[in-house]
């Protein structure tokens, strides 16, 4: 794809995103969905291959069919409130209506299943832009919808982090563990999201930086399945073993950055009094913890097949060195001394 219209794309995507956050009318966030979706499907099917083009239609009949849902429910806001602003309270059928459409497009449970299959066929950089960049517009608008207090969005959320949780287990293929593990740290955004917005963004960007940092190094060892982790080790020692903490992190083991994000939210929820919610958060990320360990296993306590038919590429193609890989990974393991200072300044 020429650069200038790659630029132009990924221009489109963030211009969707950031209408979509800043707006206060159904309208423009609308247009700003709209934007987004429409801006990564060429991006989506660049690779001519029919995974691609089935992942791409796979995303575009799920997007519009939220976008559908959603101008239902502010249609019917319009005329029952005969307004258009996004602050303005909402009916609870309303607003689990527009719960369950944003809940589409981010892919979470139980409206989760395109997500895993719409990853696995398109690139790893595309597969990064679905797993975090396209999440931020929804949940943004989910942030002002859920004034309501809704318990669609407690649901919601515990079925992701089981849905995520569960799903991954037995996968083989890096692009969709990596999509159940989208949904999965997604879930843990919403069930503390009606108690505490801001440590719900705290969640929101450690997991980017983290999943950023999975992709850069999947994208830089060409690793698209769990048995060409094993053979990594040989080639860059450092890759594997930022690879290897960035994961540990994403569990949320201390004393890693990933773990305080996910303490907080246990503890607001305790305070709330949500034990039960705490509890099946907690169990979740026990499970997921088990598919990070087992890449870990993988990759460090493992030997490669050493034959002589083995296709085993011995070095790192030249030129793939990203500025952008060193700061995620220093922020996805070293975070966690200064994360209180930060949840003391957004809170």
């Amino acid at each position: 794809m020429n650069p200038f219209i790659l630029y132009i794309f990924l221009a489109s995507i963030g211009l969707g995103t950031i209408i979509t956050s800043a707006s206060s009318h159904w309208f423009l966030a609308w247009i700003g969905l709209e934007i987004n979706m429409l801006a990564i499907l060429p991006l989506m099917s660049k690779m001519h291959h029919p995974r691609a083009t089935e992942a791409t239609i796979k995303y575009f009949l799920i997007q519009t069919s939220a976008t559908v849902l959603l101008l239902i429910t502010v249609i019917s806001n319009m005329w029952i409130s005969n307004t258009y602003v996004i602050n303005a309270p909402l009916q609870t059928s309303l607003a689990n209506m527009a719960i369950i459409a944003l809940g589409m497009k981010m892919g979470l449970a139980p409206l989760h299943a395109w997500l895993p299959e719409v990853m696995q066929g398109v690139t790893l950089p595309v597969g990064l832009i679905l797993a975090t960049f396209q999440k931020i517009a929804p949940m943004m608008l989910i942030f002002q919808v859920s004034k309501t207090d809704s318990n669609m969005i407690s649901i919601m959320g515990i079925l992701s982090i089981l849905t995520g949780a569960w799903g991954g287990l037995n996968q083989t293929q890096m692009r969709k563990m990596l999509a159940y593990s989208s949904i999965g740290h997604t879930g843990w955004m919403m069930i503390v999201m009606n108690y505490s917005k801001a440590t719900s963004i705290l969640v929101m960007a450690t997991y980017i930086i983290m999943t950023t940092t999975l992709f850069l190094v999947f994208m830089l060892t060409s690793t698209k399945k769990m048995n060409q982790v094993a053979s990594n080790w040989l080639k860059s020692p450092v890759m594997i073993a930022i690879l290897m903490t960035t994961l540990l992190s994403l569990s949320g083991l201390p004393p890693l950055t990933g773990f305080l994000p996910k303490m907080l939210v246990l503890q607001e929820l305790t305070k709330q009094g949500m034990i039960s919610i705490a509890i099946i958060a907690v169990t979740g990320a026990l499970l997921s913890l088990y598919f990070y360990l087992r890449i870990c296993y993988i990759t460090a306590l493992t030997i490669s097949p050493n034959v002589n038919n083995t296709k085993t590429p011995w070095r790192i193609k030249k030129g793939g060195t990203t500025i952008i890989l060193p700061i995620t990974a220093v922020l996805s393991t070293t975070m966690l001394p200064i994360t209180p200072l930060l949840a003391a300044i957004f809170m």
